[in-house]
């Protein structure tokens, strides 16, 4: 059995153990339980990752509780809206939201040059990026690829993996062990909390980061090296003592440097949260379906919502969780009724100044471990990224260049001396440099392909002939038969046909003009439509809910099933803006 074979049949597996999909309405006592369980498995990385980089830039006694109630109520609220869903903002699905550690790196440079106000300013500056990004994800979808945000992840962890290592070794002189007290903590942690995670067996496997800061802690207080009388004189209810940090908004020469690279690490979430939007579709339903890609959409918007809100409130922006997705394959349960309930929880929380005490007594080193495990994991899930779909020598050429001029970089051992000083600005951080360097090469492979060749048509049914016109026009330069042409011909009439008859009966806004690109590679001809209204149906559902036999199939249907037999690789994405169906002819003959 091979590769795809296997991926088949695990997420039919997972179809089959599914008890409850994202529509249906199980008891309200379950789904808090679930919701629960999710919060207590990442409530370590929302409030955890925000402390690292307070403790680092000497902030947390400051700013500490403060940081730990934002994230906590702004990671709720972004929760409960990615599962309810309100107009174009949300998924509609489990995807829990957290801290991320992605923005570790620049958030420390920000705070270090201009405090927390200056990070809440880039933070709300770069949302309108990702705001920006999806409402045109379909346009951008073929630049910011997976090899761009994978690439873009790896360098995240390695431009930070410095400032953890600090952490590492910290310890009080109280401690009993003296100077070995930290590297002990730490290392305990670790190993406390990669055992877990790899020879973990089921859902105790998600419980690793929770149980490695909790032994690692159990030591660290065993040692001398925790104070646990904040904790005990905080309250259970209320809010932070000290007040909002504000906003720097005199956009000075700081503002304008790290800007750049929060524009990138914003991006990179988006990716991220881009790629749980589609795995969620493919473990919510009972039946196998096509992605929707507005759901992907609306997981994005929610991400740069939450964005927004983070740097409003002073505090690190956030992400999605996969370990939502790890809960709903282990249990069964996909129902967003489990987001709403996991959301009000961690709003809750965020109102317990006991528990935010509790979460600042974690020791460095237990932070450093902890964090140290974060950014292996993110490191991970970028070769996932730039993998997963195959690494063709291309993609892997500019994943390796774009890494190692980011090492490069961020190390300071490229041209560091020759660099001109308003460069070095952008240049000094390996991710943003890295980052760059795979965007500007991605960007030149996609022109380097053959050329894409576009023509507008009205939205029409009197618009066939002209586009069958243009087809032969188009075709006459690569030599095909007249068979072949006839075949391009017939399929692009029925493409366009079924899109005027879906669009014409849709309530959704209606558009007079339908753009279609002609690419030609190998033999083949690729047609891509796009139409700016929306149709009620994916043509790929529509084609798997064909009649079995030719007889009993309307006249839309059989379209449809002409469409399948002249063309291979028939792809729909729906977007919010509008959608693209695409398709590929093949100039020799039918077999």
């Amino acid at each position: 059995m091979g590769e795809t074979q296997e991926a088949q049949a695990r997420q039919q597996e997972t179809l089959e153990a599914l008890h409850y999909a994202v529509d249906e309405q199980p008891p309200h006592a379950l789904a808090a339980m679930m919701g629960f369980q999710v919060v207590a498995l990442i409530i370590t990385g929302i409030a955890l990752t925000p402390l690292v980089v307070l403790r680092v830039t000497g902030l947390e006694a400051e700013f500490g509780s403060w940081v730990v109630f934002a994230a906590l109520l702004i990671s709720g609220i972004s929760t409960a809206l990615q599962a309810v869903r309100i107009g174009p903002v949300g998924s509609g699905y489990v995807l829990f939201m957290g801290t991320s550690g992605a923005f570790i790196a620049v958030s420390i440079a920000a705070i270090s040059t201009g405090g927390l106000a200056l990070l809440g300013t880039l933070i709300v500056i770069s949302s309108f990026f990702q705001f920006f990004l999806a409402t045109r994800l379909g346009l951008l979808r073929r630049i910011l690829t997976p090899t761009v945000g994978g690439t873009a992840m790896m360098l995240i962890a390695v431009t930070v993996f410095p400032v953890v290592f600090d952490l590492l070794a910290v310890a009080p002189e109280s401690s009993s062990l003296g100077p070995a007290a930290g590297p002990l903590v730490a290392v305990a942690t670790f190993i406390a909390t990669i055992g877990i995670l790899l020879f973990g067996k089921g859902p105790l496997k998600l419980w690793g980061p929770l149980a490695g800061v909790i032994i690692g802690c159990l030591l660290a207080w065993a040692t001398g090296q925790i104070n646990f009388t904040p904790v005990a004189e905080a309250r259970w209810f209320g809010l932070p003592q000290v007040g909002w940090p504000g906003l720097d908004l005199s956009f000075g020469p700081s503002f304008w440097g790290l800007l750049p690279a929060f524009v990138i690490v914003t991006v990179v979430g988006a990716i991220e949260t881009y790629g749980d939007g589609i795995a969620i579709q493919r473990i919510s339903h009972r039946e196998d379906r096509p992605l929707d890609f507005k759901v992907v959409q609306g997981a994005v918007l929610a991400d740069g919502f939450g964005n927004f809100l983070s740097g409003l409130a002073g505090t690190m922006p956030n992400t999605t969780y996969s370990d939502s997705l790890s809960v709903v394959q282990m249990t069964g349960v996909a129902a967003r009724k489990v987001g709403l309930y996991g959301g009000i929880f961690l709003a809750g929380l965020a109102f317990s100044p006991k528990l935010s005490a509790l979460l600042q007594s974690v020791p460095s080193p237990v932070m450093g471990a902890f964090a140290f495990v974060t950014l292996a994991l993110l490191f991970g899930h970028g070769l996932r990224m730039v993998t997963e779909g195959g690494l063709s020598y291309r993609n892997g050429f500019v994943v390796c260049i774009a890494f190692w001029l980011g090492v490069g970089f961020q190390a300071q051992t490229l041209f560091a001396d020759l660099l001109p000083a308003w460069s070095r600005v952008i240049l000094d951080n390996g991710m943003t440099a890295g980052t760059l360097a795979a965007l500007l090469m991605v960007m030149i492979i996609n022109l380097s392909a053959p050329p894409r060749r576009r023509r507008t048509f009205r939205a029409s049914r009197a618009a066939v002939r002209d586009l069958h016109d243009w087809l032969q026009e188009q075709t006459l330069s690569l030599g095909w038969d007249q068979p072949a042409v006839m075949r391009l011909q017939l399929a692009a009439e029925e493409a366009m046909l079924y899109l005027l008859e879906r669009t014409s009966s849709s309530r959704k806004r209606a558009t007079n003009r339908l753009s279609v690109s002609f690419q030609q590679h190998e033999g083949l001809v690729t047609l891509e439509f796009f139409i700016g209204a929306q149709t009620s149906e994916n043509i790929l559902r529509e084609a798997s809910n064909l009649q079995p036999q030719p007889q009993d199939l309307s006249g839309e249907e059989a379209g449809l099933r002409i469409l399948q037999g002249l063309v291979q690789r028939l792809d729909h994405q729906q977007y919010n803006e509008g959608e693209y169906l695409s398709f590929s002819v093949d100039s020799r003959p039918l077999s």
